[in-house]
């Protein structure tokens, strides 16, 4: 009998053990970059910075753009428990008029439904100023002259 209650005691600590599973989560300093209104061809560069809240290594497996003028970057490695991790992304800015942009995270995150999430960028880039600089110099003028 005292083999049983052992053996039984063994068992029940045994599962204890395994319902604790380890899980990595993924937090989001910001979901959303907003570029504001910047110059054609200007650095288009930002970063999302996360952090792994979970207790095991965290690991993106993939990160995608809705379209191709938005390229991301992913970490090369595992995030440890604890680590901040960073998403660049460089979008276009030789492409004048608003962004609206979706960047797809997918990872093994136990806090996200399915391990995707959304991260989106917005701003817009302004247009090319196609005016020769005698032109820049007589529109700075005559604002001078207005004030």
């Amino acid at each position: 009998m005292k083999n049983l209650f052992a053996f039984l005691l063994v068992s029940l600590f045994s599962i204890s053990i395994y319902a604790q599973e380890s899980s990595a989560k993924i937090e989001f300093k910001e979901d959303t970059v907003d570029y504001g209104k910047i110059e054609y061809g200007s650095d288009g560069v930002r970063t999302f910075i996360f952090t792994n809240t979970g207790n095991a290594p965290l690991v993106i497996t993939k990160v995608k753009s809705s379209c191709g003028c938005t390229v991301p970057k992913k970490p090369t490695g595992p995030i440890a428990p604890g680590e901040k991790g960073e998403i660049e992304v460089k979008y276009d800015t030789k492409r004048p008029g608003f962004i609206r942009k979706t960047i797809t995270v997918t990872s093994n995150a136990t806090n996200i439904k399915g391990g995707v999430y959304y991260l989106k960028i917005k701003g817009e880039v302004k247009k090319l100023d196609h005016s020769s600089i005698l032109e820049k110099k007589e529109k700075k003028k005559k604002s001078i002259m207005d004030q």
